[in-house]
């Protein structure tokens, strides 16, 4: 099983893009956090907590180690708000984001996983706006359908309803194969009284997850079944 992951990490890190580096540090140092990292996320998709967090742990330790030897790079900062983030310690993600992009202002990524952060700290404004740099900066981005969707659901719970499905439906041309998304789709629809472009972002949730309770339930009240 070790060599299967080690297998994956060395295909995703060949095709990992090339960035600029800090006066101190280079990008080849911060390799082995981002293996840990990415190691941490398999693990993580098979349930195995614990072994994930060992690994993440790990990436934490390498990248605070480049940090107070003066040698981290841009992947540094990176792979460190990614590592925190999959540990929920969102307050941290903020912390050494925000260090992150006084050193590198077009770290995309670090703007995007802060905007992450900032929303499950329930502060909408900053998590829209950090969405949103990174949506105008790169528009067809790695994550701009998250982003997107993370702006849906920033104007879902502020009830800007036209605001969401707009998001929604932006991030749905990214990744089209998500049940929840057109769950949510539907909601913000049924919300403000687009019954059949409700039914058919309903409808589309159930053809990828038939068995997606909410979306019957939401197809139900729309076709008075």
């Amino acid at each position: 099983m070790r060599f299967i992951f080690s297998a994956v990490i060395c295909i995703l890190l060949a095709s990992f893009p090339a960035f600029a580096q800090s006066p101190g540090g280079t990008e080849e140092q911060s390799v082995s956090a981002m293996e840990n990292y990415r190691l941490g996320r398999e693990l993580e998709n098979l349930s195995r907590i614990n072994e994930a967090n060992t690994h993440y742990n790990e990436a934490i330790r390498q990248c605070l180690a480049e940090v107070s030897g003066n040698t981290a790079s841009r992947i540094t900062y990176t792979v460190l708000t990614w590592t925190l983030q999959r540990q929920r310690r969102y307050s941290e993600v903020i912390t050494w984001g925000e260090r992150g992009l006084k050193l590198f202002p077009d770290e995309y990524r670090i703007m995007e996983i802060m905007g992450e952060a900032f929303f499950y700290l329930d502060d909408y404004p900053r998590s829209l706006s950090y969405m949103q740099r990174y949506t105008n900066a790169l528009p067809q981005g790695d994550r701009a359908s998250v982003a997107y969707f993370f702006s849906g659901e920033i104007y879902r719970l502020t009830q800007k309803y036209h605001h969401a499905d707009i998001a929604y439906t932006t991030a749905l041309r990214f990744q089209p194969n998500l049940a929840l998304w057109w769950y949510r789709l539907g909601s913000v629809r049924e919300e403000i009284g687009e019954k059949n472009p409700a039914i058919d972002a309903y409808q589309q949730a159930l053809r990828i997850n038939p068995n997606y309770n909410e979306a019957k339930n939401g197809l139900a009240r729309l076709q008075g079944n």
